[in-house]
């Protein structure tokens, strides 16, 4: 997609094509962020669908451009202040159990958004985080996933799974989709995928990629060569260092370390997490309706005293979201659990 290809760029594509879940030919199109990512997989859904409809999901995020400010679903800090958004996306829930959300009420809510809001005709693409990130960490069902897969077969939907948070093996695959069953028809990758390099992408259906002419996909910086050497270097080494199987090991100590803080402290309402990929909840008093958001801030404030640097997500501010980096030693994962432990124990004396 560029308008000189150089070795790197075809290399690493090549790898994605390879990489990316699904059993059918792909192409890969290189970016620079991830929100470059996501509005060019939906442009591209657009164009070979000839429609102009989006769907995302409650408590969603997916960039902090434009566009994609009107698929993320959350307005503060995002989209606060700053107008209307871009038009022809429409709100389904996301499922979440924890949160008496089911699998069947967020079909439900697609199902209610073509009934009331746009015909399925209308809709280019459904995109779903596989696991939420700024959403907290709530991960999509196996059988969600392939209902979704189905109902957008039956319409004619472009599938995007955004996993620029959820991909490069934090999850404990490569990409969370991988765990589904299902593959999406266009995936976005970013972050991780270049050890910190700026590098993005779109990776599709050969048919689907191709519906935008040439020259319509790219960027001056697209996919620069330093970083598709650091992405290939970061492929290599998944493999040398066997680092999925890793992320799974870290992920089971992680919670099992976390668990175990929750054992003595019932404000700690949920431990969960897919791979390395782990959060815990914080409520009043164990109560899932009561988010614990003034406790989660002072956990956030104490750690960072202690060294540990820690991230507040969700809607209210009130879960944790633990990313170590997958070569992190054991010895560091002992100190940060305990330094978490020690944090809830003040935070309750104080």
């Amino acid at each position: 997609f560029q308008v000189l290809a150089y070795e790197p760029y075809l290399a690493l594509c090549e790898r994605m094509n390879q990489k990316v879940p699904g059993d059918f030919a792909k192409k890969t199109l290189l970016v620079t962020t991830g929100s470059e990512a996501v509005e060019n997989a939906v442009k591209i859904a657009r164009a070979a669908t000839k429609r102009s409809g989006a769907i995302a999901f409650s408590g969603a995020y997916h960039g902090r451009t434009h566009y994609t400010l009107s698929l993320t679903g959350k307005v503060h800090p995002y989209s606060a202040g700053m107008g209307l958004m871009p038009g022809h996306v429409y709100r389904a829930l996301y499922p979440c159990p924890l949160h008496n959300i089911s699998d069947d009420d967020a079909i439900a809510s697609i199902e209610r958004i073509f009934k009331n809001d746009a015909a399925p005709e209308d809709i280019a693409a459904i995109i779903i985080e596989p696991v939420q990130g700024e959403g907290g960490f709530y991960a999509a069902s196996p059988a969600f996933m392939q209902r979704l897969r189905a109902l957008c077969d039956q319409h004619g939907i472009m599938l995007i799974a955004d996993e620029v948070q959820s991909g490069a093996g934090r999850t404990g695959t490569l990409f969370a989709m991988e765990q589904m069953g299902v593959a999406a028809d266009i995936t976005t990758f970013a972050k991780s995928i270049a050890g910190g390099f700026p590098l993005a992408g779109v990776t599709g259906r050969a048919d689907v990629m191709d519906a935008i002419a040439p020259g319509g996909l790219g960027g001056t910086y697209a996919g620069n060569p330093i970083a598709c050497a650091a992405a290939l270097a970061v492929l290599d080494i998944f493999e040398q260092e066997n680092l999925l199987q890793k992320a799974n090991t870290l992920g089971n100590t992680l919670r099992d370390g976390l668990m175990e803080i929750a054992e003595t402290h019932r404000e700690i309402g949920d431990v969960r997490g897919l791979g390395a990929m782990i959060a815990i909840e914080l409520f009043e008093n164990g109560d899932p309706g009561k988010p614990n958001a003034t406790l989660t801030a002072d956990i956030v404030a104490r750690a960072r005293e202690k060294g540990l640097i820690l991230l507040s997500c969700g809607p209210y501010y009130n879960i944790l979201r633990i990313l170590v980096p997958l070569t992190i030693e054991a010895s560091q994962i002992r100190q940060g659990l305990e330094i978490i432990a020690q944090c809830f124990d003040e935070a309750k004396q104080a």
